[in-house]
């Protein structure tokens, strides 16, 4: 597995890629590997020769410097398990290679995306997402970048952005994988304590609970007593929210259409994510 730091290095070698039209498959990571990202990196050897990751903490993105400050850093076991898992190569760049002393940040025009559910309680969180995304594709230049569900919002993001610049890198979406209690699998699980983590998959249980009485109940119902139950259990919920899955409009009931449950929460200092996505009745 080769390690590239800078993007002159980068540009080296794919130019060997290129002249035997190899394609190149990319998996975009901040770090702090487990299961879901080798995931992505399997996925992606399946329908690439080449599959790269970037291990990079971008600080743009970040609206919390105390999260930023105790995001996990593990870069010596990442590569040992990204080897293990046919990686070929790995783009470790520094703050100064992604956002050089020129690097005027754009302003990417995300509309509605950017101002509701993570975009409403982290602002600038989603142009940072753009931000070094974009730096990445211009760097890496892959074929296809494969994304995990978890990041639901983020990747509606990504999309546009890609749309945005006509980047012409297919984007592949992977499903979330969960850990045997269904929490879905995340870095930040690694900061949870023994408590936190026995409390931790109530989030997944809220939205089985809301997604399996859609067909019964009124939505708004469901989702306050799940709120509840989720802060009778500790959570401090930013967000519990059934919402369209095109565009992430909110739902004030389900009327068939393909649609996705969200919902962000607190433990204790802690912010764990998830979603369920819901298949839309056939016309």
């Amino acid at each position: 597995m080769k390690i590239f730091k800078t993007a002159e290095a980068l540009h080296n070698e794919w130019l060997k890629l290129r002249k035997r039209h190899i394609s190149i498959g990319f998996v975009p990571t901040m770090g702090a590997l487990h299961d879901g990202h080798i995931a992505l990196v399997q996925e992606a050897k399946l329908h690439n020769p080449f599959v790269i990751t970037s291990i990079f903490v971008n600080p743009t993105q970040f609206n919390n410097a105390q999260d930023f400050k105790l995001y996990p850093i593990s870069v010596e076991d990442d590569l040992n398990h990204l080897e293990d898992a046919g990686c070929d190569a790995v783009f470790l760049p520094s703050v100064d290679e992604i956002y050089p002393p020129d690097f005027k940040a754009p302003i990417y025009p995300l509309g509605y995306l950017e101002t509701v559910l993570e975009g409403a309680y982290r602002p600038g969180h989603f142009q940072g997402v753009c931000q070094v995304v974009d730096r990445l594709l211009q760097i890496v230049q892959p074929d296809e970048m494969l994304l995990g569900r978890k990041d639901f919002q983020q990747c509606k993001v990504i999309e546009k952005m890609v749309e945005l610049k006509n980047y012409p890198t297919r984007l592949t979406l992977v499903d979330t994988l969960r850990e045997t209690d269904g929490l879905a699998m995340s870095s930040r699980n690694r900061r949870l304590t023994t408590d936190q983590r026995q409390r931790a998959p109530l989030i997944y249980k809220a939205l089985l609970s809301v997604k399996n009485k859609l067909h019964t109940k009124d939505v708004n119902t469901i989702i306050i007593n799940e709120i509840r139950n989720l802060e009778e259990s500790g959570f401090k919920v930013d967000y519990l929210q059934l919402a369209n899955a095109f565009n992430l409009e909110p739902l004030q009931q389900w009327n068939g259409e393909n649609a996705v449950i969200l919902v962000a929460a607190y433990l204790d200092n802690i912010r764990l994510i998830d979603n369920i996505e819901i298949e839309g009745k056939p016309s």
